[in-house]
């Protein structure tokens, strides 16, 4: 049976097929991945009898985050570990977006300030902490400052690359309708750069929660930080599992509100990634 040239055309302005992977398949897998998880992280802890104060169960871990929610013990902790995940993202990822923006367009500070930058990441923020609240204290402006030094430097290369990755064409246009060097950073190369800026905004996100907490197990008064060493301290396994879900948490919510805000930033761009101009 042959086939007509009319409905060969017809076929090829057709809709596209739906992708297999749909939203609601999407969040059934995930679902079924967490299900199967504890499955077998309740199978293996009973099946190996692991006592409860070295390694609790799925159910024990539930019970301990319920505990610990329902006490109002966390909440004050909570507050000021937030407020540090928060301040210091919002230091550190300003800082890393401005100095990137600089050096992206300057080869010159590319060559004096980026070897300098490189060499400051290097170091383990463990090793420095302790400066850090030697210098700062041990309230929550150490902790603020630890947190933006983690997030700063995966902004700022993301910036650089963003900045650089703007077509060559595009802005030998602009200057060749005298555009100034602002208009250029506006209307070419801030464009190409935003969709790597929230990937290294996604990243310091992460890296923010694990900041805050790392200069609270330095040195702190409150915070989840000095709840988890508490807990560890009164053998309270299962209060440091449920601290951590907490924590987790966190980072799953922050997570989903940055891509949110992506989304209503970058709302020019096709979500389906092989119809993009720009790539992350």
């Amino acid at each position: 049976m042959s086939t007509s040239g009319a409905e060969i055309e017809a076929g090829s302005q057709a809709d596209p097929p739906t992708p297999w992977m749909t939203t609601g398949r999407r969040r059934v897998l995930m679902l079924a991945v967490l299900v199967a998880v504890l499955a077998l992280w309740h199978l293996c802890v009973n099946a190996f009898a692991v006592s409860h104060l070295i390694f609790p169960g799925p159910l024990g871990v539930a019970r301990a985050v319920y505990d610990v929610l329902a006490s109002g013990e966390i909440w004050p902790h909570l507050w000021i570990t937030l407020y540090e995940i928060l301040a210091g993202f919002a230091l550190g990822a300003l800082a890393g977006f401005v100095l990137g923006a600089l050096i992206g367009q300057s080869a010159v500070l590319e060559a004096v300030l980026y070897p300098y930058v490189v060499a400051f990441q290097t170091v383990p923020k463990v090793a420095v902490a302790p400066l850090f609240v030697l210098w700062f204290g041990f309230d929550t402006a150490s902790k603020v400052v630890i947190t933006a030094t983690i997030v700063f430097f995966p902004v700022l290369a993301n910036t650089i690359v963003g900045l650089r990755s703007a077509p060559r064409d595009q802005i030998d246009l602009m200057r060749a309708f005298t555009a100034s060097t602002w208009h250029v950073f506006r209307m070419v190369r801030l464009p190409h750069a935003l969709p790597y800026v929230f990937a290294g905004l996604d990243i310091g996100i992460v890296l923010a929660v694990i900041g805050a907490i790392v200069g609270e197990f330095v040195g702190a008064q409150a915070g989840l930080g000095v709840l988890i060493l508490q807990m560890e301290a009164q053998a309270d396994t299962g209060g440091s599992f449920a601290v951590c879900v907490v924590l987790s948490v966190i980072g799953i919510v922050l997570t989903a509100v940055l891509r949110r805000v992506q989304r209503r930033v970058l709302h020019w761009m096709p979500a389906d990634a092989s119809q993009r101009t720009v790539n992350v």
